[in-house]
């Protein structure tokens, strides 16, 4: 009796072995991404904005509207294309942005923001006294959005870039954008230590010239991106965006010179080069004059550090090649 049970048994687990084996072989059905679903787990999202406002979405948005160049490259460096649904007619870059439908400038468009039912707009920080009860209108008439702190370093634009991949279900590639600016600010800093405390050049920013000459002083990208480089600001002593006379600024005789008008104006290197009152300034006579892309230098997005590798190699071309 007792070896008919154990036979009795062992076919039964026998049996349930092999239809365990058999339901795991059949199991075809498709797993989703891990990807995928912390996407969708995402949804609904809420959070806080530059604004102090609590902002809710309710899926991931397939119809955006950005209201600043720098928050447009972040969507574009995202891969998103498709959802971005309208610019400002000051966004330049990339080329694709400046097809899309145009929403106002500083000056926001509002009836149309609403006529095109977007389900984020991404605003900026720096615009509050601007366009603040424009923004308010928008939300008052349920539209979603969402007030992006405005950055005046490389950590806040890793802050700002990693926001805007989380709003858009985008965490993965913004992680991936902020990691490879890391990795080129690294590369110049590693290049930076090489320099001797006796060899740093006394750099001059000229953000616009005569009759009203403006430079960057502290709490800029551009001041960070000299130190950064191994080089120093001759107006790092003032704050922010500063107006200075040109006997003041010739007086500061720097070692090298950028610009950034960019493509807004012609023979910009030129008009400084030919300038009398600088004949004398040692970056002048040594004709270490640059002139760099505005946007690459100033814009708080994915390009900044493609900017300062520009400023690197623009001060100092042996180093930085």
């Amino acid at each position: 009796m007792f070896k008919k049970f154990k036979v009795y048994a062992l076919a039964l687990f026998l049996v349930a072995f092999l239809a365990a084996c058999g339901n795991s072989g059949q199991d075809a059905s498709p797993k989703k991404d891990s990807g995928d679903q912390k996407q969708e787990q995402a949804f609904p999202l809420t959070k806080k904005d530059a604004a102090g406002n609590e902002i809710t979405l309710k899926k991931k948005p397939t119809k955006i509207i950005s209201l600043m160049p720098s928050n447009t490259e972040i969507l574009f460096a995202l891969g998103l294309d498709k959802e971005v649904a309208g610019v400002t007619t000051n966004d330049t870059y990339p080329e694709a942005a400046t097809k899309k439908e145009k929403v106002g400038d500083m000056n926001v468009n509002v009836e149309k923001i609403i006529s095109m039912q977007p389900d984020l707009v991404l605003a900026q920080g720096s615009s509050m006294g601007m366009s603040g009860e424009a923004y308010k209108q928008l939300g008052d008439a349920g539209v979603p959005v969402f007030v992006v702190e405005e950055a005046k370093s490389f950590d806040q634009v890793y802050d700002t870039i990693e926001t805007v991949g989380e709003l858009t279900g985008k965490e993965k590639e913004a992680s991936n954008i902020v990691d490879d600016m890391k990795q080129d600010v690294k590369d110049v800093k590693d290049k930076a230590s090489s320099i001797k405390k006796e060899d740093r050049k006394k750099v001059w920013v000229e953000v616009s010239g005569p009759p009203e000459i403006y430079t960057t002083g502290k709490g800029t990208f551009m001041d960070e991106m000299l130190s950064t480089i191994g080089a120093d600001n001759v107006a790092g002593d003032q704050e922010g965006w500063v107006k200075l006379s040109e006997e003041k600024a010739v007086q500061l005789n720097p070692d090298a010179i950028i610009t950034t008008y960019g493509a807004n104006t012609k023979g910009a290197v030129e008009q400084l080069l030919s300038r009398p009152a600088w004949k004398n300034v040692t970056a002048v006579k040594d004709k270490a004059v640059t002139d760099v892309d505005g946007d690459l230098v100033t814009r708080p997005g994915p390009r900044l550090a493609e900017g300062l590798k520009e400023i690197a190699k623009a001060v100092y071309p042996d180093v930085y090649k």
